[in-house]
């Protein structure tokens, strides 16, 4: 099953999805956001779809790793996306990451007005790319994770279905 990324801002919804195998993200798409119900129904859509067992979600957190207005903004539409979704979500912190999609960009030679169009989705990937890199170092890429013993909970310092966990020992 597929990992769905993404990358949460006040206008689009950049959406990336995994490979099977959870070995590599690609870019999917941006939402244009048009109210929460048009939002969360595109992206139900997009679960159902790519059969999507797994929702990682950019958290903006400040330099300091602090939580400012973006990221409250981000948890407030986790809360109502988990209402609608029956896969977990997870959290990963997106710092730098439109920053990151926008030099990865530029270094293709990607025209500022393409760039303005696909930006999100890229980020989404990276925010993507971030998530299952940890998961492999922590040799754990299988489907639903919990089949070879590893608790989704257990991710350090990341929220899950509504709990803060606690970094591990």
């Amino acid at each position: 099953m597929r990992v769905m990324g993404l990358d949460v801002g006040s206008k689009t919804i950049g959406i990336a999805i995994s490979d099977p195998d959870r070995i590599v993200s690609q870019p999917f798409a941006v939402i244009k956001r048009a109210g929460c119900k048009h939002d969360i129904d595109q992206l139900c859509q997009v679960v159902d779809e790519k059969e999507v067992s797994l929702i990682v979600v950019g958290l903006p957190k400040r330099t300091d790793g602090s939580l400012g207005k973006s990221a409250m903004q981000v948890m407030e539409f986790i809360k109502v996306l988990e209402k609608h979704v029956s896969v977990p979500l997870v959290t990963w912190d997106e710092r730098f990451s439109t920053n990151a999609a926008e030099r990865a960009l530029i270094f293709q030679d990607v025209s500022r007005q393409k760039r303005k169009g696909v930006i999100d989705s890229v980020a989404a990937a990276i925010i993507l790319d971030g998530y299952l890199d940890h998961l492999r170092q922590r040799r754990d890429i299988s489907s639903g994770c919990e089949s070879k013993g590893f608790s989704m909970e257990n991710i350090a310092g990341n929220r899950i279905a509504g709990k803060k966990t606690k970094p591990e020992e």
